[in-house]
C-alpha cells in the first residue's frame, strides 16, 4: 500500500482545542482534520440532537408531496409503496409503509425482482398497481430518471410520488412530486440523505399534520441508521444524527425483524460497522437470491415469533449467498491466472452461468486481489449483465460512458455501476474499457492507498483515550475510523499465522515501555516473516475492542505493516 499521511493542522487550532474541551492533542487533532475547531462545533459533533433535524417542507415538492397522499386516503385510494431490492430500498419501503398503516389500510408494497424486472421503477410494477385498482406509487431509492415510467403510468391514471437520493438527469419526471435533495432548484439544507432517510423525511411531514412530534418517530431510525450503513452515504450532518439515534433504537430496542438478526450475534453494542458486515449482506441476501419481497416482510414484521421464522429463511440465504460469492470468485481468479498475456489496467470477465446476484460482491473481491477498475459479466436473458466497481479515485461510470457505443443500459456512480450489452459486442466492449481505463487512470491509483491520520505512541493507547475515540463516531464516508501509524514496534515473539489456509496474522506488538497490544492482520498471513525475529516494523491500524468471555481489551486492527 501507498501510506499517506495526512497534514498535521496549525498547533495553535489543535491547542486551543485541547484547552477548550480538556481532551488529549490526538483527540484534537483528529477534531481538527474533520473541520471541528470551536467549542460549539465540537458540542454539535459529540452530541448529535434530534431537534437539529432540519424541517422536512424544506424539501422542494414536499408540500405536494403530503397534499396528494392525504387526498389518496380521504378518498380511500389504494396507495402502493415501491422501492428497489437493496438495503436501502427495503428498509425505505419498510419504513413508509409501516407507517402509512398505522393509520391507513389501503396500503400494499412492491420490490421489483431482481432477474425478471431489472433495478429501478418497472413497467411490470406499474402493469400490477394498475391490474390491482392502485392510483397512487410512491417510489423510493428510485424513480429520478424514470422519466418513460412515469409518464407510462399517467397514462393508466396513476400518480407518482418519488423520493430519491440519486444524481438528476437534465430532466425530472412529470409525477406529482419529485424528492430528492440533490435537484439543483430543492434548497433543503443536506442533500447526502439516503434513499430511505428521504422517506423518513416524507413521513415526518405526513406526522405534522397529525401534531405527531419527533419522539413519535424515534422507532423507524433503526431503519434508517441500517440503511445509512449500507449505502456508503457520508456520516455528517443529518445523517449522522440519525445514525447515532438509529444506533441506540437498534441496540436498545430494534423492531421484531432486526432483533430476529442480533440473535446470532455475540457483542454486547453494535457499531456502524456491525450494521453494515452484520445486518446489511443478510437483507440484501433476499433480493440477491430470492426476492427483496422476504426482507419488506421481515423488516415490517409485528410479531417475533413470525420475524424469527423469516429471519432463518434470510440466513439460509445469506449462507447461500456466500457459497456462490466464493465458488464464483475462485472461478474469476482462476480465469485471470490462465489470461495473464490480457492483464492490464482493469478486470473484465465472464462466464454465463455466473449467479447475477453475486458478480458485484466477486467484482469487489477481485478489487482486493488486483486492484484494478472490475467488471464481472454473467448470460441474462438474450443478453449480458455485468457490475462494474473501481479503485478509489477513479470514475468507473465516467468510464463507462465513454463505452456507450457497445452498451444498451447503463446507471450507478463513481465506485460502482450496472450495465447491459449485446453478446456480440462483448469483445469490443472489452477492447474499448481496457483502453479508456489505461488513457484516463492516473497509474498511481493502481496501488492502494492508505490514508493515516495521524503517528501515535502505544503508550497513548489508554481505555480512557479509546472511551473518548469512540465518541467520534459514527465512522462512515467523510468522518472515518482514525487510522493511527506506530513506528518501530516489535513483535513479542509470539505471532502466528490464523483462520482458514493460515490466511490472517495475529501477534502481541510492544514498544520499549507499553504495555503489549494484540494486532489482528486480516488477509496478511503472508507477512508473517516481516514480523518474526523481533525485527521492528511499522504498523497502520484502527483501534478496536476485542470482547472474549466477557473480557473487554483494546486490540490493533492491522490495516497495512512495513
Amino acid at each position: 500500500m501507498r501510506w499517506t499521511i495526512k497534514p498535521t493542522p496549525e498547533a495553535q487550532k489543535i491547542a486551543h482545542l485541547q484547552e477548550a474541551l480538556g481532551v488529549d492533542s490526538i483527540i484534537a487533532t483528529l477534531l481538527v482534520q474533520r473541520g471541528i475547531e470551536t467549542y460549539e462545533q465540537a458540542k454539535t459533533f459529540f452530541r448529535p440532537k434530534l431537534e437539529d433535524l432540519h424541517d422536512s417542507f424544506l424539501m422542494k415538492d414536499m408540500s405536494r408531496a403530503v397534499a396528494r397522499i392525504e387526498k389518496a386516503i380521504a378518498n380511500q385510494e389504494n396507495i402502493m409503496v415501491y422501492g428497489d431490492y437493496d438495503v436501502d430500498g427495503t428498509t425505505a419501503v419498510s419504513l413508509v409503509a409501516s407507517y402509512l398503516k398505522t393509520y391507513y389500510t389501503n396500503v400494499a408494497t412492491y420490490i421489483p425482482d431482481r432477474y425478471a424486472e431489472g433495478y429501478g421503477i418497472s413497467y411490470m410494477g406499474i402493469d400490477y398497481a394498475h391490474d390491482n385498482d392502485i392510483s397512487l406509487i410512491i417510489a423510493l431509492d428510485c424513480g429520478i430518471k424514470a422519466i418513460d415510467k412515469v409518464q407510462y403510468a399517467k397514462d393508466k391514471n396513476i400518480d407518482f410520488i418519488i423520493c430519491d437520493h440519486h444524481l438528476p438527469g437534465n430532466t425530472i419526471p412529470d409525477a406529482v412530486a419529485v424528492l430528492d435533495p440533490k435537484r439543483s432548484d430543492c434548497n433543503y439544507p443536506y442533500d447526502e440523505l439516503s434513499g430511505c432517510g428521504v422517506g423518513f423525511k416524507l413521513i415526518q411531514a405526513l406526522g405534522k399534520n397529525r401534531n405527531q412530534t419527533i419522539e413519535n418517530f424515534i422507532p423507524y431510525l433503526d431503519l434508517v441508521a441500517t440503511s445509512i450503513a449500507a449505502d456508503i452515504v457520508p456520516l455528517t450532518g443529518e445523517n449522522r444524527i440519525l445514525a447515532h439515534y438509529g444506533l441506540k433504537v437498534i441496540n436498545d430496542n430494534p423492531r421484531n425483524g432486526i432483533k430476529a438478526f442480533l440473535k446470532q450475534v455475540k457483542k454486547t453494542e453494535l457499531s456502524i460497522t456491525d450494521v453494515v458486515f452484520k445486518i446489511a449482506p443478510k437483507i440484501n441476501a433476499a433480493g440477491r437470491i430470492k426476492h427483496g419481497n422476504h426482507a419488506v416482510s421481515l423488516l415490517s414484521e409485528t410479531d417475533y415469533n413470525t420475524a424469527l421464522k423469516f429471519a432463518v429463511d434470510i440466513e439460509n440465504y445469506n449462507t447461500e449467498r456466500k457459497e456462490l460469492d466464493k465458488q464464483i470468485t475462485q472461478e474469476a481468479l482462476h480465469q485471470i491466472e490462465n489470461n495473464k498475456e490480457e492483464e492490464g489496467y482493469a478486470t473484465v470477465v465472464f462466464d454465463p452461468n455466473w449467479h447475477k446476484g453475486v458478480i458485484g460482491i466477486v467484482a469487489s473481491r477481485l478489487i482486493e486481489k488486483y486492484y484494478r477498475p472490475t467488471l464481472v459479466f454473467t448470460k441474462s436473458g438474450d443478453k449480458l449483465a455485468a457490475s462494474a466497481r473501481s479503485v478509489k479515485g477513479f470514475d468507473v461510470y465516467n468510464a463507462l460512458e465513454q463505452c456507450t457505443e457497445f452498451i444498451e443500459q447503463f446507471g450507478g456512480h463513481k465506485y460502482a455501476a450496472g450495465l447491459t450489452l449485446a453478446p456480440e459486442n462483448y469483445k469490443k466492449f472489452k477492447a474499448k474499457f481496457e483502453e479508456v481505463v489505461k488513457t484516463t487512470i492516473d497509474k498511481k491509483l493502481l496501488t492502494p492507498e492508505i490514508t493515516i491520520d495521524t503517528k501515535i505512541a502505544l503508550t497513548q493507547l489508554t481505555p480512557k483515550f479509546y472511551r473518548v475515540l469512540k465518541q467520534l463516531g459514527p465512522f462512515g464516508p467523510q468522518n472515518m475510523h482514525p487510522i493511527f501509524m506506530s513506528r518501530q514496534v516489535q513483535d513479542t515473539g509470539y505471532g502466528k499465522c490464523v483462520g482458514e489456509d493460515d490466511a490472517h496474522l495475529r501477534f502481541t506488538v510492544k514498544e520499549k515501555n507499553s504495555p503489549p497490544f494484540v494486532g489482528i492482520a486480516f488477509g496478511m498471513g503472508d507477512k508473517l516473516s516481516a514480523i518474526s525475529g523481533k525485527k521492528p516494523f511499522d504498523v497502520a491500524y484502527v483501534l478496536d475492542e476485542n470482547e472474549w468471555q466477557g473480557n473487554i481489551s483494546l486490540q490493533l486492527i492491522v490495516k497495512d505493516l512495513k
